[in-house]
């Protein structure tokens, strides 16, 4: 990375490079110096999300209760890396577990929604990783996946409730797609940041609600909802099926390889399937 930043952005070669450790699956991300931090999609599915990233926070930010990544470059391949990469400003803030930070998180994680819920899509053709019209595509797979987590029969049936829920009906509107543990920063409990807009675009609000079960408790969850009761049954139950999706796709994956997110799936499925056991 030192000779990518070298080549391109000379200004800022030789500032102290530092790996971070978190719960993200799509890139490798590096402090660089004190205010500045380098995200390189690692995976063939993340290529163009630097792009996608760039050009989703240019429209949202400013509308946004949080604190997000202000892209300040767009590398291009080179060095031997093959992917464009993106260059921001470091947020301050840590990623916490749901008993680490302040009992107003679900009422902060709501007014985030309500905030995306009320921009402007207008042309806006961007799909969401997770919140679009396509839930069972990957149908055989989850069950598949469900079975290599433990098979309850509890799970296939949370996932059977999502496949038959009436689809939404209004007008796509904007997610971030993957309001995970790991995409959620904290200062002193409080939520203060949201990162990895990689995923975002226009869809089904279910794909940020399912951080009901991605994140909070049973305690928490009560509180989300009622923040957001203008969301019917039938859009908690796809967002529960979102969060399986995640889950159990996620856990079988990263289980020997990033521990991070493999705990954040773990407790997914725990708040789907109290008593799990896979």
């Amino acid at each position: 990375m030192d000779e990518l930043i070298r080549t391109q952005f000379p200004r800022w070669h030789g500032l102290p490079i530092t790996p971070v450790e978190h719960g993200g699956t799509s890139h490798a991300i590096y402090r660089l110096g004190d205010d500045l931090a380098v995200r390189l999609p690692n995976r063939e599915w993340s290529t163009g999300q630097a792009e996608r990233e760039s050009t989703v926070l240019s429209l949202l930010a400013r509308h946004l209760p949080v604190a997000t990544p202000e892209p300040v470059g767009l590398g291009e391949p080179g060095s031997g890396y093959p992917h464009r990469w993106t260059v921001v400003r470091w947020l301050p803030g840590h990623t916490a577990t749901v008993s680490e930070v302040r009992s107003d998180t679900p009422i902060r994680l709501a007014e985030l929604i309500h905030a995306l819920k009320g921009i402007e899509v207008g042309d806006a053709q961007w799909v969401p990783h997770r919140g679009n019209a396509h839930i069972g595509e990957h149908d055989d797979l989850i069950r598949e996946r469900i079975t290599q987590v433990g098979g309850d029969p509890r799970l296939f049936a949370l996932w059977q409730e999502a496949l038959d829920a009436p689809p939404w009906s209004g007008p796509p509107r904007w997610l971030h797609a993957d309001l995970h543990s790991g995409n959620l920063l904290f200062t002193s409990g409080e939520l203060t940041g949201v990162i990895d807009w990689g995923c975002a675009g226009a869809g089904d609000p279910a794909g940020d609600l399912m951080a009901a079960w991605l994140f909070l408790d049973e305690r928490g969850r009560r509180a989300f909802r009622r923040e957001l009761g203008e969301f019917d049954d039938a859009a908690w139950v796809r967002a529960r099926g979102w969060a399986l999706h995640l889950a159990v796709l996620g856990l079988p994956y990263y289980r020997d390889t990033n521990p991070v997110f493999a705990d954040i799936c773990r407790h997914t499925l725990d708040q789907l399937c109290p008593g799990w056991n896979g």
